[in-house]
């Protein structure tokens, strides 16, 4: 579990084909001498365990599933990440409560500078955004956000200076994909209040007015 406060920025430094997933190598900014070995990490927002660690670097193994939904699949050598180590139980939550698992990407749509802030529009899929509220929070490439307005496919969030000096964030153009992940507790609603399949695919009750009825609501 992460707050999306990021700890700092990493580089990817070597990338290789591990069956249909790839192997990560990434050289972090900041000291990682009190991670170990399968230690959860943030990468941009994708939650990974480290495989192995050497003083600033550590490797981590991506899915095909994670490289198929998140911009894992168009990484290069060179390319900024933002990295956050796990939380602990006795932090301060500054952030929101991000899982680390990423939904899929948006699209930058446009950026402008609004005093000495940053409105960035984001385009998003629809699925993403019926789980999103105004003043609700968002984590893009892992950084927890609040979302100024929200319409059918896209979001608007507002940067402030520090966010995009010490994020990715702060320099990404028009056209590029962020990996993004909506707020869990909109998914546990949701699950809660309709009728989803359930593990052995049998349809349970939701509420309705017949249910708000029998239970002494109506």
């Amino acid at each position: 579990m992460f707050t999306g406060i990021i700890e700092g920025l990493g580089t990817a430094s070597g990338i290789r084909p591990a069956g249909q997933g790839k192997r990560l190598n990434i050289t972090s900014d900041f000291s990682l001498d009190q991670s170990k070995v399968g230690d959860s990490i943030s990468v941009s927002g994708a939650c990974l365990t480290a495989v192995a660690i050497e003083g600033k670097r550590f490797e981590v193994d991506v899915s095909p599933e994670t490289v198929a939904i998140t911009t894992f699949g168009r990484i290069k050598v060179g390319d900024r990440l933002n990295l956050e180590r796990a939380m602990r139980l006795s932090d301060r939550i500054d952030g929101h409560l991000v899982t680390g698992h990423i939904d899929g990407t948006g699209v930058i749509r446009h950026n402008k500078m609004t005093g000495n802030t940053m409105i960035v529009t984001i385009d998003i899929p629809p699925s993403f955004t019926r789980y999103m509220i105004k003043k609700g929070s968002v984590a893009v490439d892992g950084i927890s956000l609040t979302i100024n307005n929200v319409n059918r496919e896209s979001i608007e969030v507002t940067i402030i200076p520090h966010t995009a000096r010490f994020t990715t964030i702060g320099f990404k153009k028009r056209g590029d994909h962020v990996n993004i992940e909506t707020d869990m507790l909109g998914k546990y609603v949701e699950r809660f209040v309709t009728a989803r399949p359930d593990g052995d695919g049998q349809k349970q009750a939701g509420i309705d007015m017949n249910f708000l009825a029998k239970t002494g609501f109506l």
